[in-house]
């Protein structure tokens, strides 16, 4: 047998783009994204539109960055456009009742972790799968929100400092999208340089191994999706304070907006690897998507087939191309240089 039994990097060059594929290649799409769209049409790259796309990127943003958490131990969070619509109803049914909205705020944030909490329970301390157990909370959730507003979307009114949450600006710059920067600075610094990160990282990459060295692999689970759902409460939150109400039909779709920015910034599906800086990037190109093919008329409903698309891609690109043509040498008898 060969010394290597794969293409060995060799240089600074091709370690490099071993390390950072993922995050070169969405980077690359992103910039071209940009291009393509300003070549398009005139309004794009204008500040105003540029501030819209950060104030309606944030929700997924912030929702994006604890998926990466969940997606990394390989589970994965499917009802986190229902835990945004419960919360968005909750929170506007309580204000119309007469909630101070600072009180409700912090109502909202208490059951966003514990709708989390309680289905990270089931997947780790009972050993139902992610993908039952979050597609159950996603029709439970979905309807109990359906059946506390009956369908009908509840206003807010005289709550300028919870509108503010979602509209207003801070130095010019939209204060959803400060909120999002926020959230992205402490998940780096969780997953970089944390001992919680390095535990999520060697839990999704084997949990029995984790355990065994003494890591709580079972409550690292549950954590992540109870990071999950109290990001999901945020998320209701800065809508509802955007559009002035709740309604059951919100975050319709925003599962999937939420994963296909996940991968598309490289962070593997199988578990035990992923960028915040990756989300990040795969967030903001899901944006300028949207954006881009609404200013040049195109449908908006074309918009879930590329995003269908994008994550089909993007998963092809991590488990066949970057894995393959990438991959750090290996030494006879399996172990990498």
């Amino acid at each position: 047998m060969s010394a290597y039994t794969e293409r060995a990097a060799g240089s600074p060059v091709a370690d490099f783009l071993a390390e950072h594929a993922q995050i070169l290649s969405i980077t690359v799409f992103f910039v071209a994204c940009l291009a393509f769209f300003t070549a398009g049409t005139n309004t794009f790259m204008t500040a105003g539109n540029i501030l819209n796309v950060l104030r309606q990127a944030a929700p997924v943003l912030i929702v994006g960055l604890a998926m990466t958490f969940v997606i990394i131990t390989g589970g994965i969070d499917l009802s986190v456009g229902s835990q945004v619509a419960l919360v968005n109803a909750v929170a506007a049914i309580a204000m119309a009742s007469g909630l101070p909205w600072p009180a409700a705020t912090v109502a909202m944030l208490v059951l966003g972790a514990v709708m989390g909490l309680a289905q990270g329970w089931f997947i780790a301390y009972q050993g139902v799968a992610a993908f039952i157990v979050t597609l159950a909370g996603l029709s439970i959730l979905r309807g109990l929100a359906l059946y506390l507003t009956q369908g009908y979307s509840i206003p807010i009114n005289d709550a300028p400092g919870f509108f503010w949450l979602g509209r207003g600006d801070l130095l010019g710059i939209p204060v959803p999208a400060l909120i999002a920067v926020v959230f992205a600075v402490v998940a780096y610094v969780a997953i970089r340089s944390t001992r919680y990160g390095r535990q999520v990282v060697a839990v999704g990459s084997n949990m029995e191994a984790a355990r065994r060295v003494g890591m709580p692999a079972r409550w690292v689970i549950a954590s992540v999706y109870m990071i999950s759902g109290l990001s999901c409460a945020v998320a209701g939150l800065l809508v509802a304070a955007r559009l002035g109400s709740g309604s059951s039909n919100a975050g319709v779709g925003f599962e999937l907006q939420v994963i296909a920015a996940v991968v598309l910034g490289g962070t593997s599906l199988t578990g035990g690897r992923g960028t915040i800086l990756g989300t990040v990037l795969g967030t903001l190109t899901i944006a300028v998507i949207g954006n881009g093919l609404i200013l040049m008329h195109i449908s908006p409903f074309f918009t879930q087939i590329v995003t269908g698309a994008i994550i089909l891609v993007a998963i092809w690109l991590n488990t066949r191309v970057f894995n393959a043509k990438f991959r750090l040498p290996v030494r006879a008898g399996g172990k990498k240089r």
